[in-house]
């Protein structure tokens, strides 16, 4: 359906306040900026930046739905004969070959990381986070395989998954926040996912692969 008025506008304003905010935590932190600033930099009210983001620590991770559902939505979309874990290394090392930043190859993404490591709160939320990609995995499997909660696969399947994912990712906020090109990481990064494949077991590898409808 086409975007109606109303919810382009609500849309360029939830955008304007988010970008207003990340680009006021990169220049000073986020524990030395409060919403009142970010209100005022944005030229919206206290209650409206409320209005779109119930706490501060959401207008820095303002894109975490896409993350945390990531890992299900490519298990979800896999095509017939690919396992779960197939799925998810298949899309994460594709995203690392065209060098992206929905990976964090990116320059400047060092300062976003830095941002993260100097704001307890942030930790706490990207920990809460990484739970959540985590749950939503574990959720996806569950209602594809029709398995009972009395199951402990999907969870621990999830788990190793998530794990892939996790590592991968470390590696390359390591990589960049030491200044190097993302390009160069890239490269490296194909490497470690790799070495990530052989140490899951076939056990994880041959999870869940889809049959045909």
């Amino acid at each position: 359906m086409a975007e109606g008025l109303r919810e382009r506008k609500k849309r360029q304003t939830r955008q304007h306040i988010s970008d207003t905010a990340t680009g006021l935590f990169l220049e000073r932190g986020f524990d030395a900026v409060t919403i009142a600033e970010i209100a005022e930099a944005a030229d919206v009210s206290v209650n409206t930046v409320y209005n779109y983001f119930a706490t501060k620590e959401d207008l820095f991770l303002d894109r975490s739905k896409e993350v945390t559902t990531r890992l299900a939505r490519w298990v979800r979309g896999r095509p017939s004969g690919e396992s779960a874990a197939a799925a998810v290394l298949r899309e994460l090392r594709a995203e690392v070959e065209v060098v992206s930043p929905r990976v964090g190859l990116v320059a400047g993404w060092e300062r976003f990381l830095l941002v993260v490591h100097a704001a307890p709160t942030l930790r706490s939320s990207l920990w809460g986070m990484q739970q959540e990609v985590r749950e939503n995995l574990e959720a996806e499997l569950r209602a594809e395989l029709a398995t009972g909660p009395a199951d402990p696969m999907p969870h621990l399947i999830a788990g190793q998954i998530t794990w892939a994912h996790e590592a991968t990712m470390s590696f390359i906020g390591t990589e960049m926040m030491a200044g190097r090109p993302p390009e160069e990481v890239s490269r490296e990064a194909l490497a470690v996912l790799d070495e990530i494949e052989d140490l899951l077991s076939a056990k994880v590898h041959d999870y869940a692969v889809r049959t045909p409808r």
